[in-house]
């Protein structure tokens, strides 16, 4: 359906609601662990314990594979709990696996291996963690508000994107490998700290009826999603971007340290651009969605900024690292743009009783894509392709991913309103 009226006035502020800012605050405090982690543990692998292209895609794959283990289960889980204290309890349980990673490096005792497993258990709280928050800020938010809130989630996420690697590149190369991970550990404590200070009671779940069955809930979620077109090409945007997102993951490290000769701090410091497009793409995001219209931002977007992608395998030592620089700030910025505008628009048309199963199947497809991805790169990188070669192959296959959503009934529209998954593919979706 598709607000046919003028553009409204923007919401009040939405900093001045207490509850909303301690959420934001314990969100952004693990989402700066997460992505310190994840520059961590692959420096780690790569320059300290030598792993193989192979065992750097397994280990990029494990930091996903937790949404094809319980991604599907996960928003059933989340409907059916308090989503603050869940919340609390992945962070606690990733700051105890993190804790790991020190005691073995002391100990002498640290392998590949054991990154992958603790990267691997980490993504399976992260699983639950991730579906909770982006389903429970309708509870602290009015539907007026949910751009804005996602938006300001947004921010906060692409801060960490680039602050998080930078600080854990140079750290890791003052301090040794131990003293960041534990830093990180002690940053998923505090978000639980944070958490427990929201004022607010953290509602209890809908009671629908006698002991539901798990697989019949989670069929519930995906008969929704897939009767939808609109979600349904969002989805299948966002598995294609993941995916060749993992490709690129899986060989990145090992193109910046070892084809370009990068230091620790110096990849953490290229890996921080993409965060920093993503920064600009949270703080115009609202603005963007409301010039061009929401429903339009969620195709147009990824069709101009992802083929950006191209510019990074183009990149040697020196200046010549500069279009590579370019390419992942614009993609960084189509990226959240693209996520801000499709995350409102699943809050906007799935009933609150649906949101937790919908959002947990569009991870499960997602991040499941971007496991499948990593893992292709790993091998890729070992094959004729090389580490370049299959830099190519990311950058390449991210620029398919707009035609889903270029194709989709989001093509005639400017805005999107609330409707139901009856109507989701009928007159209401006509173009303004």
């Amino acid at each position: 359906m598709v607000s046919e009226q003028a553009t409204p006035p923007a919401p009040a502020f939405l900093g001045a609601r207490s509850a909303f800012r301690m959420f934001w605050a314990a969100e952004s405090v693990s989402q700066f662990g997460t992505y310190v982690g994840n520059a961590l543990l692959p420096l780690l692998a790569a320059t300290t314990l030598a792993a193989t292209p192979l065992e750097m895609g397994l280990l990029s794959a494990a930091e996903t594979t937790g949404y094809l283990l319980i991604g599907l289960p996960a928003g059933v889980w989340v409907a059916r709990a308090r989503q603050r204290l869940l919340m609390r309890r992945a962070n606690t349980g990733r700051a105890m696996l993190l804790c790991t990673i020190p005691v073995a490096w002391w100990a002498g005792l640290l392998t590949v291996a054991q990154l992958i497993a603790v990267a691997l258990l980490c993504g399976v709280l992260a699983v639950l963690f991730d579906v909770a928050y982006q389903s429970h800020l309708p509870a602290l938010v009015d539907r007026d508000h949910l751009l804005q809130g996602n938006a300001r989630l947004q921010s906060s996420q692409s801060l960490a994107q680039i602050t998080g690697p930078g600080v854990g590149g140079a750290f890791a190369q003052l301090a040794g490998p131990a003293l960041p991970v534990l830093a990180t550990a002690l940053g998923y404590l505090s978000s639980t700290l944070l958490l427990r200070r929201i004022s607010e009671p953290d509602p209890a779940p809908p009671v629908e009826g006698p002991d539901p069955r798990l697989l019949a809930e989670i069929r519930a979620g995906l008969r929704f999603l897939v009767r939808s077109r609109t979600l349904l090409a969002i989805t299948c945007c966002t598995a294609t971007a993941n995916f060749f997102a993992g490709v690129l993951s899986a060989v990145q490290v090992l193109f910046l340290t070892g084809v370009l000769g990068l230091s620790g701090a110096a990849v953490g410091a290229v890996l921080s651009v993409l965060g920093l497009g993503g920064v600009l793409g949270a703080l115009s995001a609202y603005r963007v969605a409301r010039r061009v219209g929401q429903a339009r931002a969620v195709w147009l977007v990824p069709l101009v900024t992802f083929p950006a992608l191209l510019l990074v395998p183009v990149a040697e030592r020196g200046i010549m690292l500069a279009p590579a620089l370019v390419g992942l700030l614009v993609t960084g910025y189509g990226v959240v743009v693209y996520n801000v505008a499709q995350v409102s628009y699943r809050q906007v048309v799935c009933p609150e009783t649906m949101l937790t199963r919908v959002n947990a199947s569009v991870r499960f497809v997602g991040f499941g894509a971007m496991t499948v991805g990593a893992l292709a790169g790993g091998v890729l990188g070992e094959s004729a392709a090389g580490v370049r070669g299959t830099l190519w192959i990311a950058a390449c296959g991210s620029c398919l991913a707009a035609v889903w959503v270029v194709c989709s009934p989001l093509r005639g529209m400017r805005d999107f309103a609330r409707v139901g998954v009856d109507e989701a593919d009928g007159p209401g979706e006509r173009g303004a």
